[in-house]
């Protein structure tokens, strides 16, 4: 009985949520034909799973308007708070916020328009270019406050030239010391540019910033915040990640001569990318709070991709040739047709490095005899080697199994005889490994796909990466591996954990290749170079747990990026309900290693650059706001 009735609780807080996604979507699309629309156009692009996730993000909605309340609604106290730090500015420097405008609806510009007059800081202009409109009260209503304020210019093109054109005539305009990119019909909030200044103050060489952003819905309600990672150059590939608010050095636009025409849909993405290449990955900011208001519209990006299909291919193009540049080997395809997200796999060096395969193991030959022959009949990637490490095996058909192995061109068996320290038999088989690469792999994986090995590679082959790790997938479909972030659950956690094939996850980062600060060992791809640099895992404090996390921060440390990338995925047998090692007899040697990673670490765990503050850690799902965030509204 008390089964039926926790059934029927699932249930109706299943459909309670789906019909608070559907009013939600309601509000953000302005209608119920747009909204159907939108359904259907979600389950051609991602399916069910992108379906779902969708409805679960729409339904936390009116969570986002209590922690807008709460924490990002600026009254007297947070204006008052705002003067108070503006006058302890050592620099001011001139903000030149530089809009296009094209037959813009007038209720819409005068509110963009209105939101740069009400910034907190004053320091700015607003340089504007009609790009030959036909709408009439476009020059009125901007003469009207150009009269208002003389720290309005604005010019009207005689002939369309399109977004490019009438950017960069804007950008002629431009006095300032940093160029603000502003959509014509898109708000700032009133702490926008004085937040730019403050932490420009803070990174005096910084030369491009960016920040959190929202969308304000039809009914002008905010809506759909996407709290961003620090500056993440490998999800940049994949999406655009750096707009809204992007704030650049206005020599540094001036130098890369601005935007491109033909790169219309995509020109902030093109030209974000083109001034990355002339800085040091420090000197790329993140503002982490909400500074931009994107407005969505029936025929905006912000809505759906589809209302601007000729951005999709400006997109390509512009990773395409930011990766040729660079003297980067790689292919960019979108993810899927209807999807405006990249995938982007770099070649591997040539000719094609060894690399050696570390697979631990004790007894369970099912386990390993699984593992191994999955590697050898799919992995297209030829020039491997297996170096087994048998822990103490007993078992008869195992020690058969190794002596079968052991016969085998390109394996390597090592026998260890002592207690289980995974983290030595990792470096002693990599002692003996005589590969460029090492691929350290648990012997409860399974390879289902033949490029997962090269695809490793060529991301762990790039100059600044240090450890590269793939989707590792539970037998049922559901996510293990999406990368770790820092600070969750015990210490550290897995993204996106148990997402069904096809989501998307938040903001697309399921689904993207992205800079993490770690990947699981239980399938990762490092140079052995590097590797043996940092001491390779910890097997004096870190036997068992987190000693991957260590490593990966110890490359961190050292300079070097950590990749998670699903393009390359594997099967990971590893029980989905398996109990923690917090519990049981594991429990007083698991409260040890995460009490030294928290004192090794005590000032990464908890601020995780590829995560965001405003999103939680203890207590809450990955991606879900935090109550209250780790940042004040004006620090």
């Amino acid at each position: 009985m008390s089964s039926t009735v926790e059934s029927a609780a699932n249930l109706t807080r299943r459909l309670w949520r789906l019909v608070k996604s559907f009013r939600q979507t309601m509000r953000l699309r302005g209608g119920l034909v747009l909204t159907l629309r939108t359904i259907c156009a979600t389950l051609r692009r991602e399916g069910v799973a992108g379906l779902r996730s969708r409805a679960a993000r729409a339904s936390g909605a009116s969570q986002y308007d209590a922690w807008v309340r709460r924490y990002d609604s600026i009254g007297d106290g947070e204006l008052q708070a705002l003067a108070e730090r503006l006058a302890t500015l050592d620099a001011n420097p001139v903000f030149s916020v530089v809009v296009p405008l094209y037959n813009t609806p007038a209720s819409f510009l005068r509110k963009m328009i209105e939101s740069v007059l009400g910034q907190t800081y004053p320091h700015w202009e607003l340089c504007m270019v009609d790009d030959a409109s036909n709408l009439a009260h476009m020059s009125s209503i901007v003469d009207e406050y150009a009269r208002r304020d003389s720290r309005i210019k604005f010019e009207r093109r005689s002939s369309n030239g399109h977004i490019c054109v009438a950017s960069n005539d804007a950008i002629t305009l431009a006095r300032g010391d940093f160029i603000a990119l502003l959509d014509h019909d898109d708000v700032l909030p009133p702490h926008a540019l004085q937040m730019i200044a403050q932490y420009a103050a803070k990174h005096p060489d910084a030369k491009m910033f960016f920040s959190d952003e929202d969308k304000l819905a039809p009914d002008g309600s905010r809506v759909q915040p996407y709290f961003k990672s620090d500056w993440n150059a490998v999800l940049m590939l994949g999406q655009n990640m750096f707009s809204h608010f992007g704030v650049f050095d206005a020599d540094l636009v001036r130098s890369v001569d601005g935007f491109r025409p033909g790169f219309e849909g995509s020109q902030d993405h093109d030209l974000a990318l083109r001034c990355a290449e002339r800085l040091r990955p420090e000197q790329i900011v993140h503002v982490p709070h909400v500074l931009y208001h994107w407005r969505v519209s029936a025929d905006s990006t912000a809505l759906d991709v589809a209302a601007k299909p000729y951005a999709h291919d400006a997109s390509l193009r512009a990773v395409r040739e930011h990766l040729v540049r660079c003297g980067a080997d790689a292919s960019v395809e979108p993810i899927s047709p209807a999807s405006s997200m990249l995938r982007v796999i770099f070649g591997t060096p040539q000719p094609a490095p060894r690399i050696s395969i570390t697979i631990p193991t004790r007894d369970r030959a099912d386990l390993l005899e699984r593992c191994i022959g999955s590697l050898r009949e799919r992995t297209r990637y030829a020039n491997y080697e297996i170096v087994i490490v048998n822990n103490g095996s007993t078992e008869r058909n195992a020690l058969e199994l190794l002596d079968h192995y052991k016969q085998l061109p390109d394996v390597q068996v090592v026998s260890i005889d002592e207690p289980f320290n995974y983290s030595d038999l990792n470096n002693r088989a990599s002692a003996v490994a005589t590969g460029e690469y090492l691929c350290l792999l648990n012997n409860d994986t399974e390879v289902h796909g033949g490029d997962w090995l090269s695809i490793l590679c060529g991301y762990a082959s790039q100059p600044d990466v240090g450890a590269v790790g793939p989707a590792l997938w539970y037998p049922d479909g559901r996510l293990q591996h999406g990368g770790v972030l820092l600070g969750i659950g015990d210490l550290a956690g897995h993204y996106h954990h148990l997402v069904g094939k096809g989501d998307p996850g938040y903001f697309g980062r399921a689904v993207l290749a992205q800079e993490v600060s770690a990947v699981s060992a239980a399938c990762l791809v490092v140079r052995k170079s590097l590797y043996e640099s940092v001491g390779g895992l910890d097997a004096l404090n870190l036997r068992v747990a987190f000693n991957d996390v260590d490593f990966c921060l110890k490359l961190r440390a050292a300079g070097y990026r950590n990749i998670y990338v699903p393009y390359a995925s594997l099967i990971h047998h590893e029980s989905a309900s398996r109990r923690s090692d917090a519990e049981g007899p594991n429990a007083e040697r698991f409260a040890r290693e995460v009490a030294w990673m928290r004192q090794r670490w005590e000032n990464v765990i908890d601020n995780d650059p590829c995560y965001n503050p405003n999103l939680a850690l203890q207590g809450a799902a990955a991606f879900s706001l935090a109550f209250p965030p780790r940042i004040g509204m004006l620090d």
